[in-house]
């Protein structure tokens, strides 16, 4: 895979830039060193043609509006996020494409050492599938930074359409993550929106309590 480093206030100049026949796998960034280093391993890993994108959040609007930005603006067949803290293991593209074809997945969640595949913290996604999921946004606008994923892998459940592969590895490394919070304005807005099945998307009750 190929790399490209750019700054979300020059997204919408970008779109020629950001076409590929492969994946395109979208990192929000605010620390440029971290994430040229897990730019650069997850390249070199990656086995498979594509690009990862940087997107440096200078104006910090968040992990959820960069991924919608570059949804609009790009032009890929798939689309996944991960994090500036991500370390990529051996063939983690390749493996992540071949299992998504060969089950007709719309979301892939990665193994990311800690959700054991229940949830696509780090994921990849069928442009075309997740198109139909909100319609111009990968993720529902609404979220900052948590919980969209958790939203976007329950509708993927409930379709049927949700595959994990282990050994696609793409591990966060964060050291502190178990202790720090999320943005209680983003639990809040998920559990409102569990009660009327994320816009009727959802209607398994088991997934619908699946996360908390």
């Amino acid at each position: 895979m190929q790399s490209l480093f750019i700054d979300a206030a020059q997204l919408p100049q970008a779109q020629a830039r950001l076409v590929s026949v492969g994946p395109i796998m979208v990192m929000p960034c605010t620390d440029r060193a971290l994430a040229e280093r897990a730019v650069a391993l997850a390249c070199s890993r990656a086995r498979a043609d594509g690009l990862v994108l940087a997107v440096m959040d200078t104006q910090r609007q968040g992990f959820v509006s960069v991924l919608n930005q570059v949804f609009r603006a790009s032009r890929s067949p798939w689309l996944g996020y991960m994090a500036q803290d991500a370390f990529a293991g051996r063939d983690w593209m390749a493996l992540a494409l071949e299992a998504l074809k060969a089950r007709s997945g719309g979301l892939l969640g990665f193994n990311d050492g800690k959700w054991h595949g229940q949830l696509a913290s780090f994921g990849l996604a069928s442009r075309e599938w997740v198109q139909g999921v909100y319609g111009g946004d990968f993720f529902f606008p609404g979220y900052r930074s948590h919980f969209a994923d958790s939203e976007l892998t329950l509708v993927a459940r409930q379709q049927g359409r949700y595959v994990y592969e282990p050994q696609s590895v793409l591990v966060e490394v964060d050291w502190t993550k178990d202790q720090s919070g999320v943005e209680p304005a983003d639990r809040r807005l998920f559990k409102a929106r569990a009660t009327q099945g994320f816009g009727q998307r959802v209607s398994d009750p088991a997934l619908i309590g699946l996360i908390g």
